[in-house]
C-alpha cells in the first residue's frame, strides 16, 4: 500500500494505492460504505491487485478516516454530490485514464449514480455491493438500531479506531439516511441510464436492503450470497472470484 493525499476544492482527501500506476494498468477505484474508509476495505484492495494486475485506489470520503472533515448535517443528496462532484475530480486529480468502479453500500450507490447520469468513457464497468436503490423499512430499522448502539455499545469506540472525527462520520451517516424525507431516495432513473456491464453482489440475510434493491437492475449480472451486509468479507473467496472474472471480461 502506497498512502498519498489529494488536495481538492473541498479539502484534503486521503488516499492509498497499490498495484501498477494508471499509465501501465487500468485502475480499480473503490468506494466505501457508509462508515468506511482506507482501512475498512482490509485485504480486498491488495487481493484485487495481486489477482488482476490492476492498480487499486481507494479514498475516505470527506468526513471519514484521515480525510478533510464535513459540514453536517449532509445534505440528503450527498451521494449524487460524490457521485458527480468529488468522484470526477479525484479520477482527474489522480490521472486515470481507464477504470471500473467498486462500490459497497453508499459507495455502491455513489458508483451507479455516477455510471447512469456522468457516463465518464473513462469508467468501463462497476461491481455494486449491496447497493441501495431505494429506501426499505428494514433498512431504516437498521440504522435506527445502529444509532442505539453507538451509544450503548462498544461500536463507538471501534469505529474511533478507523475515524479521525467519528461522531462525524457515524452521525452524518445516520441522521442523512433516517431523515424523514430522506425515504424519497430513488435511483430508478439513474440506473435506467446505466449501459456498463455490472456485477452486483447482494446478501440474503443483508439487514440493510433485500434483493429487491439488485432486482431493480435487470441488465446487471448478479451473485446472491448466503451473507449479511459485506459479501467480500463474509464470503470472501466467492466475492474475489466472481469480482477478478468479472474484471478481466471488462477490462481483458
Amino acid at each position: 500500500m502506497r498512502p498519498f493525499t489529494l488536495t481538492l476544492p473541498a479539502g484534503t482527501l486521503d488516499c492509498a494505492w497499490w498495484g501498477p500506476p494508471p499509465t501501465d494498468r487500468p485502475t480499480l477505484v473503490l468506494l466505501h460504505e457508509g462508515l468506511g474508509c482506507i482501512a475498512l476495505w482490509r485485504d480486498l484492495p491488495a487481493q484485487l491487485a495481486a489477482s488482476t494486475g490492476c492498480g487499486v485506489l481507494a479514498y475516505s470520503r470527506f468526513g471519514y478516516g484521515a480525510s478533510s472533515p464535513c459540514t453536517l448535517p449532509r445534505p440528503l443528496d450527498y451521494m449524487r454530490t460524490e457521485a458527480t462532484d468529488i468522484l470526477p475530480a479525484v479520477l482527474n486529480a489522480a490521472g486515470i485514464t481507464r477504470a471500473l468502479l467498486i462500490g459497497h453500500s453508499d459507495g455502491a450507490s455513489i458508483a451507479a449514480i455516477h455510471l447512469g447520469t456522468i457516463r465518464d468513457p473513462r469508467i468501463a464497468g462497476a461491481v455494486l455491493i449491496a447497493p441501495h436503490y431505494f429506501v426499505e423499512p428494514s433498512a431504516l430499522d437498521a440504522i435506527a438500531a445502529a444509532r442505539i448502539a453507538y451509544t450503548s455499545s462498544d461500536l463507538r469506540p471501534k469505529l474511533a479506531r478507523y475515524h479521525r472525527n467519528v461522531d462525524a462520520a457515524f452521525y452524518g451517516w445516520c441522521d442523512a439516511w433516517l431523515d424523514p424525507d430522506f425515504r424519497d431516495f430513488n435511483l430508478k432513473a439513474d440506473l435506467a441510464g446505466i449501459t456498463a456491464p455490472v456485477l452486483q453482489l447482494q446478501g440474503t440475510n443483508d439487514p440493510y436492503g433485500t434483493t429487491a434493491q439488485t432486482d431493480c437492475l435487470a441488465t446487471a449480472e448478479t451473485l446472491v450470497l448466503p451473507v449479511r451486509h459485506a459479501p467480500h468479507q463474509e464470503a470472501p473467496a466467492e466475492s474475489l472470484a466472481a469480482m477478478v472474472r468479472f474484471i478481466a471480461e471488462v477490462l481483458g
